[in-house]
């Protein structure tokens, strides 16, 4: 049995990717958006370990994690292309292992960059790691910041996500929610609609 929830409450499980630190953060989203924190971690390994005992490792903590809390939804970082050749490569395996136990258990999965998230949870998608922690911090009303920063993103990626109208697994698309009225939203919630806007109209 997972975790309970609130009725009506979308759950996301966030993943910051990673070999060496794997964030993962859970949380519920209620009709209003406001969010509220299930749980947050960090998996470790060593980096003279060998890779299989690795992804092992990974492998079986996001088993846990899903099998606990059964989200609604996954969020992972999408891979960057600027990181160096060895961290993408971490990234991408690590991402691999989470995509696949998602996929077992029939749980949609979306990737979103990091500009992305930053900017869902900022206001700007050029935002460091320290402000979206604070954010991360004042949004979830937490009496202390999430550490270390891998945990903080986890739970970005997953508010992020959770705030995506049209994203799969998000409130309007798996009928959670009403919709909501531009109102209704945050100023960073806003911005990241008119990024999004603003992205559709350059393709």
């Amino acid at each position: 049995m997972g975790a309970s929830r609130p009725e009506s409450a979308l759950r996301v499980l966030g993943v910051d990717p990673g070999l060496t630190r794997c964030g993962i953060g859970v949380v519920d989203v209620a009709r209003d958006r406001r969010a509220a924190l299930v749980a947050v971690g960090v998996v470790g390994t060593k980096s003279d370990e060998p890779l299989d005992a690795r992804l092992l490792v990974i492998a079986r903590a996001i088993d846990e994690w899903l099998d606990r809390h059964t989200p609604d939804v996954v969020a992972v970082e999408r891979v960057f292309s600027q990181m160096n050749v060895s961290t993408v490569m971490g990234v991408a395996q690590a991402s691999g292992i989470v995509i696949a136990a998602a996929a077992r258990r029939g749980i949609p999965v979306a990737l979103h960059t990091p500009s992305e998230v930053k900017a869902a949870v900022t206001g700007s998608g050029r935002a460091d790691k320290a402000a979206v922690t604070r954010m991360v911090t004042k949004i979830l009303q937490l009496e202390t910041a999430p550490r270390p920063a891998d945990a903080a993103d986890a739970l970005a990626l997953a508010l992020a996500h959770a705030w995506r109208g049209s994203a799969p697994g998000s409130p309007s698309a798996v009928g959670r929610t009403t919709a909501m009225t531009a109102t209704a939203l945050t100023p960073a919630q806003r911005l990241w609609q008119e990024a999004e806007a603003r992205a559709r109209r350059g393709r």
